[in-house]
C-alpha cells in the first residue's frame, strides 16, 4: 500500500512528525510518499530513516521547489 501526505508549505520539523504519525498506521512493506516543499525535508528524512529503520527510497524533485520523499515501513 502506498499512503501519500501532502507537506508542501509545512515548514521542519512539522513534515518529519507528522510523517513519523502516519508510520505508525502502516504495515511493514508500505510506503509513504510525502510531497514536501521545505528544502531541509530530504535530508530530514534520510535522517529520520537512519534513527527508525525505515528505509528511505527515494528523494526526488520532480517539479521545481516540491521534494517527493518515499519511505517504506521496515517494521
Amino acid at each position: 500500500m502506498i499512503r501519500q501526505f501532502d507537506a508542501r508549505g509545512l515548514k521542519c520539523p512539522i513534515p518529519v512528525l507528522k510523517a513519523r504519525k502516519l508510520i505508525k498506521e502502516l504495515q511493514p512493506g508500505d510506503i509513504l510518499e510525502v510531497d514536501a516543499t521545505d528544502p531541509g525535508a530530504p535530508k530530514d528524512f534520510a535522517h529520520f530513516c537512519e534513527v527508525t529503520g525505515n528505509k528511505l527510497l527515494d528523494g526526488s524533485e520532480p517539479q521545481p521547489g516540491v521534494f517527493r520523499i518515499r519511505v517504506e515501513v521496515v517494521g
